[in-house]
């Protein structure tokens, strides 16, 4: 009887150990088989990581490129208007619209804000821009409490005719210093009253939204200069006894009347050199550096073979023999809306950092290498307006509208001084040897404090001070002088004793040496040449000047920005400076000595 056993003699084929085999082996097959997909997946995405990379990099170069031949055309489309309009053809306004720009960074805390909105509106509209335009949405609130509704110290409305920095107006009704009236429309198309233009708050933010031809321009007629101009010597014809001032606006030269070795013409700029001083210089334009936003500031690296620009959410580096962009830095971490200018900028003496200093109030330090951020300074209640690195390459000064100036060691990644004063600070610097670190005010004061301390070693104001707010300041490669631009449109160049007198109580002292007259605006941004040769300064007047620091005389003027000129740097290696312009451009220009 046959219960289920295999017959007698017959032997299983296989046992159980040969079956777990079998099983096993299919395991290990199908786990090799998935193994070899895993690795295949992996090559695949791979791929696909570098496609995508490639991809990235190829629209970031095409958008590079769009912005450079949209700049292209606008520039000549511009020369060509101002030919057509040189020879008598219609105006641009009825013509032909320069495609607009978008509106200029709203940098500041509220209506009164820190700064004023400095690059617009007029005196009788309320001083320079103390409200950001209409169309603007309200500004964060968080002034400081002295700060009323009139603003800060040195903005207050001021009794004076509108005055318009754009293009210039031919016609001896419309001159305003030099520069042409707006016209006043009284209605918007809908019936209701046009408000009066206002520029957006913030320190060098300029308000204008399309291209204009620069005031002198050799291709915009010009009305014929009054008796008096001519008697002061502000044309061509020497004429003795013209006070230094006057003989330094070099802007009123008519450059239709200079004889050629005194001026020089590109397709977009001009330079005019002084009359009443040997000219000594030559000026270039290397590099045109389109941005899609205001550019706040430039600054080169130690070496001279990089410059890096701030702008809206971004600070950029670029090859300065090739005028290429190298490295584009912006914090990934943000939201992508909104507005955030980048207003300073600053390489470590080494290279390998870059500081940028934001309306957010942090200040982040960029390993240029790999693009990321190695280190991020917060502590500052207001927006960062300037940074400067110390020759160490470890320290960091920042300037901030919360009234401190403050001090950062790299290498403990922590804030290591802390500097209060009465009014917002707009510009630091720390001297070449590293002891001392200067800022300009609003208060019109510049202070300069020992940075091992934290002791106030000089305050630079007085009967001989700046009138206006000061914003920006520079120390001489020597170290025992310190050059600052105000909005009361001058340079001051100051000595500063050695060794520096200790102040008690912070009182004035200090003693201004030279004063530089003849911007026809503010004075935004100076700077010196790596030799102390040269006092380099930008303007809301559009113009750049050289100075002669000994002195006081200026060589020569440039102009070829259509806005503000808000920063200029030199190249330390000498022979290169960079301007940043409310016009969307960076541009390298090279300045060389005649022989």
């Amino acid at each position: 009887m046959n219960h289920g056993y295999p017959p007698r003699g017959i032997v299983p084929q296989g046992g159980p150990s040969q079956r777990l085999n079998e099983l096993l082996d299919n395991i290990r097959a199908e786990f090799e088989t998935e193994s070899q997909r895993s690795v295949d997946y992996e090559g695949q995405i791979t791929r696909h990581i570098q496609e995508i990379e490639m991809i990235r990099s190829k629209v970031y170069s095409l958008e590079q490129s769009h912005v450079q031949v949209k700049a292209k055309y606008e520039d000549e489309i511009a020369r060509l208007q101002r030919e057509l309009e040189a020879r008598g053809g219609p105006s641009q306004s009825s013509q032909h619209h320069v495609p607009s720009q978008p509106p200029p960074p709203s940098i500041g805390h509220g209506p009164s804000n820190l700064f004023g909105g400095i690059m617009a509106g007029s005196a009788s509209q309320g001083g320079p821009g103390l409200a950001p335009p209409p169309q603007e949405p309200p500004q964060p609130q968080g002034l400081p409490p002295h700060m009323g509704p009139q603003g800060p110290p040195g903005l207050n409305p001021a009794p004076g005719p509108p005055q318009h920095f754009g293009g210039y107006q031919p016609g001896p009704s419309s001159a305003v210093n030099g520069y042409g009236q707006p016209p006043q429309p009284t209605a918007s198309p809908g019936g209701k009253p046009r408000p009066p233009p206002r520029g957006p708050p913030g320190p060098a933010t300029p308000q204008q939204n399309a291209a204009a031809t620069y005031p002198g321009s050799p291709q915009v007629p010009r009305p014929t200069p009054p008796p008096h101009a001519q008697q002061n010597g502000l044309v061509a014809q020497p004429q003795p006894h013209v006070p230094l001032s006057q003989s330094n606006t070099l802007a009123d030269l008519d450059i239709e009347q200079l004889p050629e070795n005194l001026k020089k013409e590109g397709n977009d700029w001009f330079a005019v050199f002084n009359p009443r001083a040997r000219r000594v210089l030559d000026v270039d334009l290397i590099h045109n550096l389109p941005h899609q936003s205001v550019v706040c500031c430039v600054r080169f690296s130690h070496d001279g073979r990089y410059v890096a620009t701030g702008c809206n959410r971004s600070a950029q580096i670029f090859d300065v023999e090739t005028g290429q962009p190298v490295a584009h830095l912006q914090d990934g971490s943000l939201p992508e809306d909104g507005d955030l200018y980048i207003r300073s900028v600053c390489f470590s003496p080494d290279g390998r950092y870059l500081a940028t200093g934001a309306e957010d109030k942090v200040i982040r330090v960029w390993d240029i290498q790999s693009r990321q951020i190695k280190h991020q300074f917060t502590g500052h209640e207001q927006d960062i307006y300037s940074l400067d690195f110390a020759r160490n390459g470890r320290i960091i000064a920042s300037g901030s509208g919360d009234r401190t100036v403050r001090l950062w060691d790299l290498e403990e990644g922590r804030q290591v001084l802390h500097l209060s004063i009465e009014d917002g600070v707009t510009t630091v610097a720390i001297s070449p040897d590293s002891r001392f670190v200067a800022a300009g005010s609003l208060d019109k004061s510049v202070r300069v404090w020992d940075t091992s301390s934290g002791q106030l070693v000089v305050r630079l104001e007085g009967e001989h001070g700046h009138k206006d707010s000061v914003y920006s300041v520079a120390f001489a490669p020597s170290g025992d002088k310190l050059v600052s631009g105000s909005l009361d449109k001058t340079i001051k160049m100051w000595e500063l004793t050695a060794p520096p007198r200790m102040v008690p109580g912070g009182g004035p002292a200090g003693k201004c040496i030279r004063t530089f007259e003849g911007h026809k605006d503010f004075v935004l941004s100076v700077a010196l040449t790596p030799h102390g040769d040269w006092v380099l300064s930008g303007s809301k007047d559009r113009g750049v000047q050289f100075w002669d620091p000994h002195s006081g005389v200026a060589q020569l003027m440039l102009q070829g920005h259509k806005n503000s000129v808000i920063s200029v740097a030199p190249s330390p290696t000498g022979g290169l400076f960079a301007t940043g312009s409310g016009d969307m451009r960076a541009r390298i220009w090279r300045y060389s000595q005649l022989s």
